[in-house]
């Protein structure tokens, strides 16, 4: 099996998304050793490389998948403060012991942050260099200093831009001829059992939630249209608005409060069906800002093939690649119209263009079609 070492921004026991789904199916070609950032612990005195041969919260279970993460002394200690300098060439120094001890030459190497790019320092030979651009991550609140400038030398080192959205592919082709388009995919069996509730058990934490449910699951951050989620809950108190999902980058006391409009928290990927099956419509409440400019959300597909009529703010690839099928509202009160019309007895959905939109994006197809090009690419190097 050929190495292939990645470098993610996100943990692998997150939220279920691109990485995860992409990496277990390449892991069946490829051993997957996953990189994180590092990881600070109040329980740590000294840094250490923490290597988990079973990835926590895996919902497809294989051994070819490694996760990696440097742990460091909690802020309280002050190591951090004294040695922030020092933080990469520690985690450079401990991941190439590793990698020596593997005996892991000429790897395959693919990024999700460009600010990953001083691990290239320990790994001068490999064979190749994949970038998946998931998100516009120079975008978003809180970008680190200087992501901008290491995105642009990383297209142009890169031997495979992957992008996961038409949006996104305009904005990196120009920067690197071999960059492909590969919208994100959806688990269809995974979520099709959600088109029925009898298929699940109420869970404990919907229990005496008035219905109808409009639902959202995905991580709650500066994406989320603040004033829409305010706007639906006050102009429609019989409704329940459920939020699911962790925050990041945001105080949740920031955030709209009304008795019908309920924040849970995260769920794991097994458990994200038997939530989505109490919905009565899904949203996709949006703010149209930087953040979401070149955003090609996941969960569309998702909701889709759990049979969930589906609202939408206009972001540009929900309208493009779906907007056959999910309605899109310009403005909070038609956001509001919308979700009445997929509550009445015709969401507005054709059944068998759905059908098709789903069979043409299933995360097997794609990593079938990734491998197929990174293999390409191995032969032709």
């Amino acid at each position: 099996m050929e190495n292939l070492i990645c470098f993610s921004h996100l943990r692998w026991d997150f939220v279920w998304q691109r990485p995860q789904h992409l990496l277990t199916r390449l892991s069946r070609t490829f051993k997957i050793y996953f990189v994180e950032e590092p990881l600070a612990l109040e329980e740590i005195q000294e840094p250490e490389l923490e290597v988990l041969p079973t990835p926590a919260n895996s919902n497809i279970a294989n051994s070819n998948i490694i996760v990696i993460r440097l742990l460091l002394p909690d802020e309280k200690s002050g190591w951090i403060a004294q040695n922030s300098d020092k933080v990469q060439a520690v985690y450079n120094e401990m991941l190439q012991r590793f990698l020596k001890e593997q005996d892991i030459t000429r790897p395959l190497i693919w990024f999700y942050t460009p600010m990953a790019l001083d691990f290239l320092e320990i790994i001068p030979a490999y064979k190749l260099l994949i970038y998946d651009v998931m998100d516009q991550l120079a975008a978003f609140f809180g970008a680190p200093a200087g992501l901008a400038e290491r995105e642009e030398k990383l297209l142009g080192i890169a031997d495979i831009v992957l992008t996961g959205g038409i949006s996104l592919y305009r904005s990196k082709a120009p920067f690197n001829k071999n960059t492909y388009l590969f919208p994100s995919g959806v688990e269809i069996e995974h979520y099709a059992t959600a088109a029925n509730s009898s298929n699940f058990k109420l869970p404990a934490d919907l229990e005496g939630l008035k219905r109808p449910i409009i639902g959202y699951f995905g991580v709650i951050d500066e994406r989320i249209d603040q004033p829409l989620l305010a706007f639906i809950a006050q102009s429609r108190p019989k409704w329940t608005i459920l939020m699911i999902g962790p925050y990041a980058k945001i105080d949740p006391a920031t955030l709209p409060q009304a008795d019908n409009l309920h924040y849970i928290g995260m769920r794991n990927y097994k458990e994200l069906p038997s939530y989505l099956a109490f919905f009565d419509v899904a949203m996709i409440p949006f703010a149209l800002n930087e953040a979401t400019e070149y955003l090609s959300p996941t969960k569309t597909l998702e909701y889709l093939a759990a049979g969930k009529p589906v609202v939408s703010t206009p972001i540009k690839d929900v309208i493009e690649l779906y907007g056959e099928v999910v309605r899109v509202a310009a403005t909070h009160a038609d956001f509001v119209r919308q979700i009445e019309a997929a509550l009445s007895s015709d969401p507005g959905m054709n059944t068998n263009r759905v059908k098709e939109i789903l069979n043409q994006a299933t995360w097997d197809s794609i990593a079938g079609k990734i491998t197929g090009l990174i293999q390409e690419k191995i032969r032709n190097v």
